[in-house]
């Protein structure tokens, strides 16, 4: 499963296609299969009763396909209808939702630890949405990942893409003295008011979503005014992988743990701290720093995507050297 994914991930091969060439396969007679060569498995493909059975396949998959989608999309509409017609009717109060606010606010403090009572309901009463949030944007990173990362298998042929991306001069900032010296003065002050903001979001308005975009935009002013190259030193992508992961990780355990034990009527071991102090609200503040992590590193993700196809040093143009300096010395034109 994990090779199948890592093809269809590099572009080497489509699941459709992968099951008729299965389904044609099977067409075929066990011992026929067996003493026939690659050679004349083309030619009883080619044979005409050979390409009935593979558009009968392909048609019978498409109408399953088809119909599961229609299932799909038949019980979500139902779901969502059920749960329309159970909300109160406009003008109404909804008795529920009184009784969940009200014990915010009164046990909030008590609870979770946190004078952010924002923090507190996020982080603590309403972990798993957030941590549903985080890996919506895990998963919003692979997917522009999966359509714009640039690799040698799947580089465009023409000179000027290979030699453009390999020199990486559109769009470059980096020799820009202006900018260069407003990011000298500005990245201190931004990275520092980023991390305030994680840091303190359990007791003032703030948070990991907040103080990792602040870093990110930080992160993306400083790759803008100094080059990818210089990023590269110290920010790969394997060590962004490597952060998302932990960062993901540990937010699904540590609130896993608390819930089981809160489900069962046990007690996590997790000290609250002092209300007010930065070391407060139990888990809130690691739990902070988690997503703070993952949100930084998407919107740097995002921004080198967008910008040159990678997140870090990973993309080998070494197959492709060669042919650049050749068709960057003919002209683009091949030999």
């Amino acid at each position: 499963m994990r090779s199948l994914f890592r093809r269809w991930f590099y572009g080497e091969s489509d699941p459709i296609d992968d099951l008729l060439d299965v389904a044609r396969q099977e067409d075929l007679d066990r011992q026929t299969r067996k003493n026939i060569s690659k050679k004349n498995i083309r030619e009883y493909e080619a044979r005409p009763e050979a390409r009935l059975s593979v558009e009968r396949m392909r048609k019978r998959f498409r109408w399953i396909y088809l119909l599961t989608a229609i299932v799909c999309c038949v019980f979500l509409s139902y779901v969502l209808l059920y749960a329309v017609s159970s909300l109160p009717h406009l003008g109404e109060l909804n008795p529920r939702t009184e009784e969940v606010v009200n014990r915010y606010v009164e046990k909030g403090l008590e609870e979770t630890g946190a004078v952010n009572i924002v923090s507190g309901m996020i982080l603590d009463y309403r972990a798993f949405d957030t941590l549903g949030e985080s890996h919506v944007l895990f998963t919003a990173l692979i997917c522009v990942m999966i359509l714009l990362r640039i690799d040698s298998k799947n580089q465009r042929k023409g000179y000027e893409d290979y030699y453009t991306i390999r020199s990486d001069t559109y769009f470059d900032l980096s020799h820009d003295m202006i900018l260069r010296t407003i990011c000298r003065a500005l990245l201190p002050c931004i990275l520092l008011y980023g991390i305030y903001i994680l840091l303190n979001g359990q007791n003032s308005p703030g948070g990991g979503f907040s103080g990792g975009a602040v870093i990110g935009a930080g992160m993306i002013l400083f790759s803008a005014s100094y080059g990818m190259k210089t990023v590269d030193r110290f920010l790969t992508l394997k060590l962004c992988n490597i952060i998302t992961f932990v960062s993901l990780a540990f937010y699904s355990f540590a609130k896993g743990y608390v819930f089981f034990m809160g489900a069962n009527g046990l007690d996590a071991h997790i000290p609250k701290g002092t209300p007010g102090a930065i070391l407060s609200g139990g888990l809130i503040l690691p739990l902070d720093i988690a997503v703070g992590c993952v949100v930084s590193i998407t919107m740097f993700g995002f921004y080198s995507l967008f910008r040159r196809g990678s997140i870090g040093t990973d993309v080998d143009y070494s197959r492709i050297d060669n042919k650049s300096r050749r068709l960057r010395k003919t002209g683009g034109r091949k030999q």
